[in-house]
């Protein structure tokens, strides 16, 4: 009978850390992503966002259009970005997701004050993103009227009483209920489409190497960018089935409205994968085994699901956290996906998305093409 011993197993100990020293990748994990969470976690996220990009269209310049613009900033939930003309610009900038708020201010707004009319102004949201507009529409009820109030003096003091001299009307568009399904379930194919993509590419080219089976390519007569479509397409066409099905239970299951084209959404769903495929051939190239591969594939979606605007509203997100999201795809094929689903969106509202998704499929490639290449050498 073997009793324990404290020396065989401290002997066992020094083997275990001499090989994660010699695993510079998990080891470079085991720092990098607490650090990381605890960043993203600590200054990038957040649960009740301010400075919204918001626009104003005022039918009136009078002094109390001007006390609910400068209300609607005190609150901090809103950031007054665009000044436009008209119903349709602001429309527009909704529909292609430059502003989350545009508020209307009618003409005649002051006179009808001073009359006693109680004039409503609008607030329309995007509600695509449901926790991003609740909490600025709360705010905004409350804090526009008690600043108006300071302009209500002298004979005009007693619109002060209730009921309040002018009305505040939101309209939620695209998401009248506030359903958090609809906003999760667009997103959720950019996500699941990330995880399997890249992992499954980045998983079966070193499991080549693992089996010895990488001599068989490097003896056929293909080049480097052959052997990479043929690898690909195969997950390309497990990313569209899989899409499928998230849509198709989307609807039946969810009631998630599907409002645009799904061949548009198809057509750039095709960009996205091919992204994602590309990425993983990448990191096939870099990784020694499966093991590293997955490593490698997790700490590229912790970003993806953290800065794309898939779990927390994404233009609440400090500057810096933005810059950081706008280089990962999942980033704008969400805003795509969301687009489409549930805004009808076109090809020109999608196309401020779509051509940096295409930019870096072109950079992802190359950069593909040529750590395989090096591979092979």
């Amino acid at each position: 009978m073997m009793f324990f011993s404290f020396r065989r197993t401290g002997a066992v100990l020094v083997k275990e850390f001499i090989q994660l020293r010699r695993d510079t990748v998990t080891l470079r994990m085991i720092i990098m992503i607490p650090i990381v969470q605890l960043l993203l976690f600590g200054y990038a996220l957040n649960t009740d966002p301010k400075h919204l990009p918001t626009a104003v269209i005022s039918y009136d310049n009078g002094a109390m259009a001007r006390a609910v613009v400068a209300g609607l900033k005190n609150t901090q939930y809103f950031s007054i970005d665009y000044e436009v003309h008209s119903d349709k610009e602001g429309r527009a900038l909704l529909q292609r997701g430059d502003v989350l708020f545009v508020l209307s201010i009618p003409a005649n707004f002051e006179r009808d004050i001073v009359r006693g009319a109680h004039p409503d102004i609008l607030i329309e949201a995007d509600a695509s993103d449901p926790v991003a507009a609740v909490g600025a529409l709360n705010a905004a009820n409350g804090m526009m009227q008690r600043l108006l109030n300071e302009e209500l003096s002298g004979p005009l003091a007693k619109l002060k009483q209730s009921p309040p001299a002018f009305n505040v009307m939101a309209h939620r568009l695209y998401n009248p209920e506030g359903f958090t399904r609809y906003n999760i379930v667009p997103g959720l194919i950019a996500i699941i489409l990330t995880m399997t993509g890249i992992m499954m590419t980045a998983l079966a080219m070193t499991r080549e190497r693992e089996r010895g089976t990488m001599e068989n390519l490097l003896a056929m007569p293909v080049s480097p960018l052959e052997v990479m479509v043929g690898k690909i397409t195969p997950y390309i066409l497990i990313g569209f089935f899989q899409s499928a099905l998230i849509i198709i239970a989307a609807k039946l299951m969810f009631g998630v409205p599907i409002v645009g084209s799904l061949w548009l959404l198809f057509a750039a769903l095709t960009v996205f994968i091919t992204c994602n495929m590309a990425l993983g051939f990448t990191i096939s190239a870099a990784a020694k085994n499966q093991t590293q591969a997955l490593q490698l594939s997790i700490m590229i979606l912790l970003p993806s699901i953290l800065l794309s605007g898939f779990m927390f509203p994404f233009l609440g997100m400090p500057t810096w956290a933005q810059y950081l999201g706008n280089i990962i795809p999942a980033t704008h094929f969400i805003a795509i996906s969301r687009g489409i689903l549930l805004k009808g969106s076109a090809f020109s509202d999608i196309w401020p998305h779509l051509w940096p998704l295409l930019v870096f499929m072109v950079a992802i490639t190359i950069v593909a093409i040529l750590r395989y290449r090096r591979t092979l050498d």
